[in-house]
């Protein structure tokens, strides 16, 4: 499966905010991070695993990851999620 499309729109040492464009069936494979994670549902659907709870979630939706937590989602249909990570993720400069 392909691979979202990222765009860091804007960054500080303790803030992170990254666009993911999602096409029908695009993953974002499960895996953790220190950072603390926000997610927006701006449109699209997805199903979502969070420390093996799953979810479906759709536009104007929105939670929180913690730390640590292992997760990721599956693309149901095409859209775009705006996620905030506290740190930054040095990572994806």
């Amino acid at each position: 499966m392909p691979d979202p499309v990222r765009t860091v729109l804007a960054h500080a040492p303790e803030l992170m905010v990254v666009r993911f464009a999602f096409e029908a069936g695009d993953q974002g494979a499960l895996h953790s991070h220190p950072h603390v994670q926000s997610t927006y549902v701006q449109s699209g659907r997805y199903r979502f695993t969070i420390d093996g709870e799953p979810s479906e979630v759709g536009p104007g939706d929105a939670f929180v990851i913690p730390s640590g937590a292992v997760h990721g989602c599956t693309c149901l249909e095409a859209g775009v999620l705006i996620d905030s990570f506290t740190p930054r993720r040095d990572d994806f400069l």
